[in-house]
């Protein structure tokens, strides 16, 4: 692959591709992923043959030669090419400012599972990743959508099937913060799972169905609330709690002394979907204010704008914050005005 600048502000570019088999996957469906990219960049993609003209701004010309120089090598690497690709290339060229092809997806931001390799899909998302394989304890905060329990389950396995360690233990505070479970219908498990079904799904999209089934049955892998985990110490283990903004200060501290012996320990979490009572204080919330700065801790914060759902998805977290802050900004407001008068 080759990329040659034109015009005399730079924003005029021509890439020529060397494997012709791999363009219909690069351009897409009647060219619909260079269309993608065209209407998130304002910019023009032209291709005839194996080559592709980009015109426009320069410095948006640069961030779809970048796009594309990624997806191309994505494609030699034998991985997919889809509009979630697409999407994430284009999400890492502009936080990238600088890098070029192959390295918006490096090595370190990849996962590999039984069932597919997953990449980062931002730049947040890179940074966890490595996160999650270099610390002891991470804690992954933001809105829904960004992929904090996805990745921290897909590395869990990833580690479990290298022999990092031995087991995963995915856990969740089951109704609310008391896990009041006695009213609801069925045994145990009956009444436990639809809490735990998300980390369920995405176990089953890391490894065969028989697999996750087998290693459920022998215990390594288990999936269990959170009032299961006290008493324990947990070692040789990739331990997840998942919906930790449900959790009080005191199941906070039981759940993080857990951890044992060449354990890993993920800690995720939105911040503005609280469902505790009124008056309780969070656990996460007091977690992250004692924590941060700890060594072998790690805080990543997600925004909206690492929202890997649905585009709407990322718009629709965007106006609920917006709106969260103009609650919070009209009490100031009113008691501004009220000193003033």
């Amino acid at each position: 692959m080759t990329a040659v600048d034109g015009g005399a502000g730079g924003g005029r570019v021509q890439m020529q591709f060397d494997d012709n088999s791999l363009l219909p996957q690069l351009f897409g469906e009647r060219d619909e992923h260079l269309g993608r990219i065209e209407r998130q960049l304002g910019v023009s993609l032209v291709s005839r043959g194996n080559r592709v003209a980009i015109s426009g701004p320069s410095a948006r010309t640069d961030v779809a030669r970048t796009t594309l120089a990624a997806l191309y090598d994505r494609l030699k690497r034998g991985l997919e090419v889809d509009s979630g690709a697409v999407d994430a290339a284009l999400r890492l060229a502009t936080d990238r400012t600088g890098r070029r092809g192959a390295e918006l997806w490096g090595e370190s931001d990849e996962i590999r599972t039984r069932k597919r390799r997953i990449s980062a899909r931002s730049a947040n998302q890179a940074v966890y990743i490595r996160a999650l394989r270099e610390r002891e304890l991470v804690f992954g905060l933001g809105p829904a959508g960004t992929g904090k329990t996805y990745l921290a389950v897909a590395t869990a396995v990833d580690m479990m099937m290298s022999g990092a360690v031995e087991r995963i233990v995915l856990s969740r505070p089951a109704v609310e913060a008391g896990e009041r479970l006695g009213f609801l219908p069925g045994d145990l498990r009956e009444k436990v799972d639809p809490y735990l079904r998300p980390l369920y799904d995405a176990l089953y999209d890391m490894l065969p169905g028989e697999q996750v089934m087998k290693r459920l049955n022998s215990g390594e892998i288990e999936v269990a609330p959170l009032a299961f985990m006290r008493g324990r110490t947990l070692a040789n283990a990739f331990v997840i709690l998942d919906e930790a903004q449900n959790t009080t200060p005191v199941q906070m501290k039981m759940f993080l002394t857990r951890l044992g012996e060449n354990a890993r320990m993920a800690v995720t979490g939105d911040l503005s979907q609280i469902d505790l009572p009124p008056g309780a204080q969070c656990g996460l919330r007091d977690a992250v204010d004692t924590l941060t700065g700890i060594e072998g801790v790690a805080m990543i914060e997600f925004t909206e704008a690492d929202v890997v759902r649905h585009p709407l998805v990322s718009r629709i977290v965007r106006a609920y914050d917006q709106r969260d802050r103009r609650a919070q900004a009209a009490p100031r407001a009113k008691k501004s005005d009220d000193r003033r008068s």
